[in-house]
């Protein structure tokens, strides 16, 4: 299977299956518990449908946004996510560099694998830095000084983490970082040669951002460990509330799910928040991102940017996303398979698959501006 074979999201997943041992690949894809939200998150853009306008002549469109100060070029951006140069080796270079590629956004994770100053050489355009909230507070203000000294222009909290979710697939095959696989997962390393190669020949696995707290050598802490000692799951608004007035510029928190949180980020001064129930990675049961996409937009969309994550695979799930009020939408799976599968020009031809779905779509809805999409042009299932 070539890139060239690639025209959506299931066939970069196929060819990322085939080339990443199993365990890899059972973290990039799998959830948590029994993944009935990782499978809800995207059934939910089943139960709406389209209702297109026709004549409005369309032959040219604009899909820029503006998003917690910084413009887009088109409405999607690639959220952060831990680990990249685990599913290959080029990692955050090659996303980074796509999205400069394409005017959008990405983020580095305090989980990246390259350092946040290095990411911001590599793009100059829109900039996240995703963390978690430590125990450590001064580790909290370090992070933060050094996003700003890196020239990062949002700070993303991620809000729904404070403990790891009940991940199953993982503990089938003993995936852990560092390694310590069982029998079955060492197998599934074997067949897969060239991914073991890729991982042998290139620079030593690292975490920039958490190198004086995790060290990958197997004699301190492993990332399951991180997430259950090093987080703090005391958090509460007065510490964000804190983290907000030290930041001074964009704040934005991932993993709000109700309105009640969504008008508590407000009235604290953030700018901006993301539905996300972490791609169906932690609290299983949860409800879709795009299931509670409206009530939140009527409750704080005139104060705040809202966006959204999770089951995004189509360029249409972003238009009926944007027309209930997200500002902008994130992906997550849908540029890490074509990151696995082939490096920065398969996150490249991700997000061009993207960006010509959106035009096509607003074409055919009628639209020549995103500002023009709205809930008149949608009905959901009963």
């Amino acid at each position: 299977m070539r890139l060239t074979d690639c025209y959506n999201f299931h066939d970069f997943r196929r060819m990322a299956k085939r080339r990443l041992p199993g365990p890899i690949f059972d973290y990039i894809d799998g959830g948590a518990d029994d993944e009935v939200t990782y499978r809800r998150n995207t059934a939910a853009f089943e139960a709406c449908d389209l209702v297109p306008d026709v004549l409005r002549g369309v032959a040219d469109v604009d899909m820029s946004v503006t998003v917690m100060g910084q413009k887009l070029a088109m409405p999607v951006y690639c959220s952060p996510t831990a680990l990249q140069r685990l599913f290959h080796h080029q990692g955050e270079r090659a996303v980074a560099a796509a999205a400069a590629k394409h005017g959008t956004m990405f983020g580095v994770s305090s989980l990246g694998t390259i350092s946040l100053e290095e990411a911001r050489r590599i793009s100059n355009g829109p900039q996240v830095y995703q963390f978690y909230f430590h125990k450590d507070r001064g580790l909290n203000r370090e992070m933060m000084a050094r996003a700003k000294n890196a020239g990062v222009q949002a700070m993303m909290l991620t809000v729904d983490s404070i403990t790891g979710g009940n991940r199953e697939r993982d503990k089938r095959t003993g995936f852990a970082i560092p390694f310590k696989l069982n029998l079955a997962g060492m197998t599934q390393f074997a067949i897969k040669p060239s991914w073991a190669i890729d991982w042998l020949t290139h620079e030593r696995f690292a975490l920039p951002q958490l190198e004086n707290h995790v060290k990958m050598d197997g004699g301190a802490l492993s990332i399951s460990r991180y997430f259950t000692e090093m987080l703090d799951p005391s958090m509460s608004w007065d510490d964000v509330a804190e983290m907000v007035r030290e930041w001074g510029g964009p704040f934005c928190l991932k993993g709000i799910m109700s309105v009640e949180d969504a008008k508590r980020a407000a009235e604290i001064g953030c700018s901006g928040i993301v539905l996300s129930n972490h791609g169906g990675r932690q609290l299983d049961g949860s409800r879709s991102a795009f299931d509670q996409l409206a009530e939140i937009v009527d409750a704080v969309g005139d104060r705040i940017d809202v966006m959204m994550d999770g089951g995004v695979q189509r360029g249409t799930h972003v238009l009926k996303a944007l027309s209930l009020g997200a500002k902008a939408v994130g992906l997550g799976r849908y540029y890490l398979f074509p990151l696995a599968a082939a490096g920065q020009p398969g996150v490249e031809r991700a997000l061009e698959t993207m960006r010509t779905e959106i035009e096509r779509g607003m074409k055919l809805m009628g639209c020549t501006s995103v500002s023009q999409l709205s809930r008149r042009n949608l009905r959901f299932r009963s």
